[in-house]
């Protein structure tokens, strides 16, 4: 199997999993790029995935699915136009904790509120060749989260520790590239994190050539983002020295960490 990020817009990756004949793509906010890949590498597409309604995550699912007539799986509890145009046997309202099989391969939905309220994301434990994969929509990015558009800070932190207690060996599939922004944040949040350090100057060295800082291993996250270490002593300490107002408690110290950057 064979996982690629494809770039769109300004800083979205679709993402591609394909075995060298079928493929599957995550969050096409844009059908053209999508084309052109599954074009250029002969592939059929079978299936996409939705994480949640926003329009760079959307746009392109039906030019996608007349084309190749391909499964959609979307979350039951956003508000997506495409869906009555999609019928009973190929389009798949999913909830938390759904399983269904793509490509060989058994995924499972997370309900993960927070960004909008509807948001899931989808795990597979083990992809041949990979090892377990994460779409985690715009939940989670390396060094940071979502914003809370539509959830509050005690659903955002749930769903982040919901990720972070699966195997730490996941790929995580962030839909953005705003790795090295939110690095910028953490290491002044966390300055004496020295796994940061080194995993900042790898991520800078990354986009120096262009490369994509994702895939990232899940372990790797739960050690340099501060929004999945907000019961760090560091990192409470660094959020009340910046809002000395807010409670010492967990759900309000990462809120207030979310308003912090909200302004970085």
């Amino acid at each position: 199997m064979h996982l690629l990020p494809i770039p769109a817009f300004d800083d979205n990756y679709l993402w591609l999993l394909h075995d060298g004949q079928q493929a599957l793509v995550i969050d096409p906010g844009d059908a053209a790029p999508v084309q052109a890949t599954l074009a250029r590498l002969g592939l059929d597409l079978v299936a996409i995935f939705v994480t949640h309604h926003h329009g760079d995550h959307t746009g392109g699912v039906l030019a996608l699915h007349q084309q190749y007539d391909c499964d959609v799986y979307y979350p039951a509890n956003e508000r997506l136009t495409f869906v009555d145009q999609l019928g009973s046997v190929k389009g798949h309202a999913v909830h938390g904790s759904d399983t269904f099989k793509v490509l060989g391969t058994t995924f499972v939905t997370l309900d993960v509120p927070g960004h909008t309220l509807g948001h899931v994301a989808f795990h597979a434990a083990d992809v041949a060749d990979l090892g377990g994969v994460l779409f985690c929509g715009d939940t989670l990015f390396s060094g940071g989260c979502g914003r809370l558009f539509e959830g509050t800070p005690a659903q955002m932190r749930a769903s982040l520790a919901r990720l972070a207690a699966l195997p730490q060996q996941t790929w995580v599939c962030c839909a953005h590239e705003y790795t090295l922004s939110n690095l910028n944040f953490a290491r002044v949040v966390d300055p004496k994190n020295q796994a940061l350090l080194g995993y900042s100057s790898k991520a800078e060295s990354l986009r120096a050539r262009g490369l994509p800082t994702l895939p990232v291993r899940l372990g790797d996250e739960c050690e340099i983002n501060p929004f999945l270490r907000v019961n760090h002593i560091d990192i409470a300490n660094s959020v009340l020295s910046q809002f000395p107002q807010t409670p010492a408690q967990a759900d309000a110290i990462f809120g207030a960490l979310r308003e912090w950057k909200n302004t970085f």
